[in-house]
């Protein structure tokens, strides 16, 4: 694993598109609400896809609270075929305060109500 970001860091690699951002929560929790242009690999299947990693440059793993993300990193880099730069994001989902995709039709003036 190469380190940990924070939003700014996040919010200028989404606007650059060079990177892949990996959320690792269920995919119910993925589909009510996301970081735009992720994608959703779970971390229980995480070990099994790994895989499509390959020829990635950076990878952002993403998760709740930032703990698990870590976890998710260090399996990512860990693999052989994966020669790029791969974060946690440190804050999670629960400091992200960009825009959301999903189903978010459970929102209040705090943000969505998902299961982060």
């Amino acid at each position: 694993m190469d380190g940990e970001i924070g939003v700014d860091e996040l919010e200028s690699l989404l606007e650059d598109d060079g990177s892949t951002v990996v959320d690792i929560r269920s995919p119910r929790a993925f589909d009510q609400a996301h970081i735009p242009g992720s994608e959703n690999v779970p971390l229980n299947r995480l070990v099994d896809d790994v895989e499509r990693f390959e020829g990635v440059d950076r990878i952002v793993t993403v998760c709740p609270h930032g703990k698990s993300s870590v976890q998710a990193a260090r399996l990512i880099a860990s693999y052989e075929g994966f020669d790029g730069t791969v974060e946690s994001f440190a804050p999670g989902l629960d400091g992200w305060d960009g825009p959301l995709d999903g189903d978010i039709s459970e929102q209040s003036d705090e943000g969505p109500t998902a299961p982060f």
